[in-house]
This record gives C-alpha cells, sequence and structure tokens, in this order.
C-alpha cells in the first residue's frame, strides 16, 4: 500500500474510532442534558464520515453495500452535503433558501401552529432555540437541515424509526472497526457541563426570530440561512473548545472544528460576492469584518485548499511533495506544508481556535445588533 492509500485508511480508521468513543461517552447517564444537542450538531459530520469512506472503499470491499440501504445512502449524501452551506453545487445560495422556506418553514410551521383557535394563535411557537455556554448551538430548523431527512418525514417519525435510522450509522462505523470502550471514549462530549445548557423550552415564533436578526427582515430566508453558520461556529467554539486530559488535540475534533471554520467562512465568501443579494450597510460591515481578518485570511488561503479537500474528502493533493508526508505526525505533518507560518500542527491548531473565536462572537454581534 503506497502513502497515498495509507493516509486514506488512516483517516478514515481515526474518524471511525472516534465514533465508536463518541458512543460511548454517549451511554454517561451524568450527561443526558447534552446527548440531544450534541448528537443533532455532530449529525452531519459524521454523515461526511460515511459518505466519504463509503466512496474511497466501496470499489474494493463489496460488502459495504450491504450495510448501507440506498434510502440511507441519500439521507446520508444530503446530511453531509448540508456541511457545504452556499459551496453546494447544486443548490447554492438559490436553492439553499428555497429550500429553507419552501421544506423546512413549511413543515414545521404547519405541524406546530394552527392547533388553537385564532384568538390563541400569536401564542404558537414553530422554532424551539437550543444554548450551550450562554450561545446559540442549534434550532430544530438546523437540526433538520443536517439530519438529512425531509421535514415533514422528520415530524413523523417514530421513536423506534429513529432509532432503527441511527442503528445503521453503527453498523457502518462497526464494520470499520469503530470500538465503543467501556471506559469512556473521551471525546468532546465527556466535556460538556450539563450546568452550560440553556433551559428547555426557548421556542420562539420563526417568523418574529428571523425578523430580528442577521439582515433586515425582507430577507427572512437568508437569515435563517445565516442562523445556520452561527450555531456552526458557536457550537465548534464552546462544546469542541477543550483538548483531552493530556492536552492532546484529537485527529477528528480538529477535523470539524477545521472544516466548521472554512465552510462558513467560503460561504459567506460567496455571499459577499454575489451582486444578486442587497444587504444591509451593517451586514456588508460585518461581513468584512469577519472576512478581512488576518487570521481568517490566513485559514481560507487559496493554496491551502487542497488541506481542506483532504480532511474532508481523505485523499491527497496529487500535487503535493509525498516526501513531505509523515503518517505518525498530527494531521500527516500537512500543516506546516500548507501553511508555511505554521511551524507545525499546534501553530495551526492555536490559528483555527483564533479563527473560530473571532468569527464566532463577530456573527454572534452582526445576529443580534
Amino acid at each position: 500500500m503506497d502513502v497515498r492509500d495509507k493516509v486514506i485508511h488512516q483517516g478514515i480508521a481515526n474518524d471511525a474510532a472516534w465514533v465508536g468513543r463518541l458512543a460511548a461517552d454517549f451511554e454517561n447517564t451524568e450527561l443526558d442534558e447534552c446527548i440531544g444537542v450534541a448528537s443533532f450538531c455532530v449529525m452531519p459530520y459524521i454523515a461526511l464520515f460515511v459518505h466519504e469512506s463509503y466512496a474511497k472503499l466501496a470499489s474494493i470491499d463489496p460488502a459495504l453495500a450491504g450495510l448501507l440501504s440506498g434510502d440511507f445512502q441519500a439521507i446520508v449524501a444530503r446530511s453531509r452535503h448540508s456541511l457545504k452551506l452556499f459551496e453546494d453545487t447544486k443548490r447554492r445560495i438559490p436553492g439553499q433558501l428555497e429550500y429553507f422556506r419552501d421544506e423546512i418553514f413549511t413543515a414545521h410551521a404547519n405541524y406546530f401552529t394552527g392547533n388553537v383557535s385564532s384568538d390563541f394563535r400569536h401564542l404558537e411557537t414553530d422554532l424551539g432555540l437550543f444554548f450551550y455556554a450562554s450561545r446559540l448551538v442549534s434550532t430544530s430548523h438546523v437540526a433538520n437541515f443536517h439530519l438529512g431527512i425531509s421535514p415533514r418525514e422528520t415530524l413523523a417519525m417514530t421513536g423506534q424509526e429513529m432509532m432503527n435510522f441511527s442503528k445503521q450509522y453503527g453498523r457502518y462505523f462497526g464494520y470499520l472497526g469503530a470500538q465503543v470502550p467501556v471506559e469512556g471514549g473521551a471525546t468532546f462530549f465527556s466535556r460538556m457541563d450539563p450546568r452550560k445548557m440553556g433551559e428547555v423550552g426557548n421556542d420562539v415564533h420563526s417568523t418574529t426570530y428571523y425578523a430580528n436578526v442577521f439582515d433586515s427582515p425582507e430577507n427572512l430566508d437568508l437569515n435563517a440561512l445565516l442562523t445556520v453558520f452561527r450555531c456552526m461556529v458557536n457550537f465548534a467554539r464552546t462544546a469542541l473548545s477543550s483538548s483531552g486530559s493530556e492536552g492532546v488535540v484529537d485527529y477528528t475534533e480538529f477535523k470539524i472544528k477545521f472544516l466548521t471554520v472554512y465552510q462558513v467562512l467560503a460561504s459567506l465568501e460567496v455571499l459577499r460576492s454575489d451582486s444578486e443579494y442587497s444587504l444591509t450597510s451593517r451586514s456588508d460591515r460585518a461581513l468584512q469584518g469577519i472576512l478581512d481578518a488576518p487570521a481568517a485570511r490566513a485559514v481560507m488561503d487559496r493554496s491551502a485548499r487542497p488541506f481542506r479537500n483532504t480532511l474532508m474528502h481523505y485523499n491527497l493533493d496529487r500535487r503535493l511533495d509525498l516526501s513531505k508526508v509523515d503518517l505518525d505526525s498530527p494531521v500527516f505533518n500537512l500543516a506546516s506544508a500548507y501553511y508555511p507560518d505554521c511551524r507545525d500542527f499546534g501553530d495551526l491548531v492555536d490559528m483555527v481556535e483564533r479563527v473560530l473565536v473571532q468569527t464566532s462572537a463577530a456573527i454572534d454581534d452582526w445576529a443580534e445588533s
């Protein structure tokens, strides 16, 4: 097996092992208050691991096909592609806005409202808000967007159907070698603090909420999509902010943080560059502050795109000097190869953390100001 294949297999093994350790941490009953929100927040990344590993391994391991039904593969693909945000080449900005408006808005509004007499309609809500460490990390709309299942089907699913859906993920990662250690997995979830979870019952009317965040009320659909961005960076900043007990940065958790920062910033750049969308001057200033920050520009440097691609798709760029690859080093020693100003992986971790903190704070300010 050459070094390119070894990188693919080791990356897949790292992510599969992490999923097994996460499953072990989910069994900690002291953290039951956190599991619902955390599981929805990591779902698109777990779908990413399935989608990309299957694409790499299916041709050499036909047994994988028996683990994933056609319907489940479609769900995984939709969930994984939700991470592309405005870089989704099929939906792009118009398609994402249309999906939110015609599918998520409509399904949730129809399900949760119109169930009481007209005198009490104003009291009905159709959007749940979920906080961790005083920051918005998910909503019922965001969770549905990332799940990969149509909103109408999601709202109609029974608990057993949802359990069967989760078991397909479990069988797949088990086949890849994931194990559930009895002593716990020491993932980010083991370090979450139930006391930092927001109060249950933060439910609002979606139209009113989206009219008062980010851009003008006329851009309601855009404000809803920007709330997805906000939740992604806030979750990565708060729940994924700490390294393990020995100060070691986990490969998969770094990968999630990097891809979160990268995809949010790339999508905001798509928005800024699209003249079709007229934003308020306040939004223009917010985008400028986020995207033109020196650290953000360093992370998003065009020459580093292949690094993002390796984390996303597992394979090395064909133009990479293979002598720089070290299978025993964090992220295969690619940090300094693509980010020359970083002496080592630790420098890249610090830079990504800095961008994450800055971006999270700026997006929160944009939403609430």
